[in-house]
């Protein structure tokens, strides 16, 4: 069984991506977004947020997919 590490429960900010999954810069975030590719995401004014629990299921899709 795979342990699950727990991610924040506030909304996740592009940020805080680049973070948790140690990519290049802030714009790998936006253009995953403009591909429609990456974890889905909604606007708060013209903040970019993200549910944890919709990153979390991002993820363990592309993980099923590498399998």
């Amino acid at each position: 069984m795979r342990m699950k590490r727990p991610l924040p429960t506030q909304y996740l900010t592009p940020e805080d991506l680049v973070i948790l999954l140690r990519l290049p810069s802030v714009e790998t975030v936006y253009q995953w977004r403009r591909k429609g590719i990456g974890p889905r995401g909604f606007r708060v004014g013209r903040h970019l947020r993200f549910d944890p629990e919709d990153v979390r299921a991002w993820v363990e899709s592309l993980m099923e997919g590498a399998a």
